[in-house]
């Protein structure tokens, strides 16, 4: 690397092999069922530091272990305000149901937009205390107490608390991995006494669920995906209510 000779080739070559295996997991991974494509057990990153490139800022290097990964997972934090699309699918036997979700959040206020399969957008927005509830084109909203209802649940996805929750000996899996080109820290359970095993890639560079997987007696009945953040960020518009009320100024 420090010939300057040779070191644009060799840069070049190894970017060349990368991207070449990279494609060659992604076509591997695809499942015939599913529109959310997850890898399927990968080798993990033996060195935790080269995941940010040797920079310390974004988790401190450790090594990931079922003893460790609850530890690493809580040191994560997530941006205070973002907006991403997630894809969450359900299966069944003899089918499956998709819903996409835009989630915006900011100023403590969390709005999700819903829209499954033939059925018309489900809006709310929530600060954790309050929730609005409204559907498609309507004005008319619906207000309640957010309850035990979390803006994690809003979003159809697991929350913090399930991944640190776990106790440790039924964490059967922990280690960094690559999603998409994000770097996460992976978790896996074992299979529990109802035949489920759990499955989550938390962002290393977000803190958030980048994706998650749920198996029972082996077969995939829940997935969900979000590998990017939207750079345009979200906007005040996101969240103002049917009659113009504008709850909190994006950040």
């Amino acid at each position: 690397m420090r010939n300057r000779k040779i070191g644009k080739f060799t840069a070049a070559g190894f970017v060349a092999v990368f991207v070449l295996v990279v494609a060659i997991l992604l076509i591997n991974s695809l499942r015939r069922s599913s529109r959310i494509v997850l890898p399927d057990v990968v080798q993990p990153t033996e060195d935790s530091s080269a995941l940010d490139g040797g920079k310390s800022d974004a988790i401190t290097p450790i090594t990931v272990t079922p003893e460790t990964v609850q530890s690493a997972i809580d040191s994560l934090h997530r941006p205070a305000s973002y907006r991403r699309i997630i894809t969450v699918e359900r299966l069944w036997s003899g089918g499956s149901g998709t819903s996409e979700i835009t989630v915006s959040v900011s100023g403590g206020w969390t709005r999700t937009d819903t829209v499954p399969e033939g059925q018309q957008t489900r809006h709310t927005l929530t600060d954790g205390k309050t929730t609005y509830i409204w559907y498609g084109n309507q004005t008319s909203v619906y207000s309640c107490s957010a309850g035990d209802i979390s803006a994690d649940e809003e979003q159809e996805i697991s929350t913090y608390e399930d991944v640190l929750a776990l106790p440790v000996n039924q964490i059967e899996k922990a280690d960094y991995r690559s999603l998409s080109g994000m770097n996460c820290i992976y978790v896996e359970t074992g299979e529990d006494e109802n035949g489920y095993v759990l499955r989550y890639w938390v962002s290393v560079d977000t803190g958030l669920l980048a994706a998650a997987e749920w198996l029972k007696d082996g077969e995939t009945i829940y997935r969900m995906g979000s590998p990017t953040l939207d750079s345009a960020g979200p906007s005040t518009k996101d969240f103002t209510l049917p009659d113009g009320t504008v709850l909190t100024e994006a950040a």
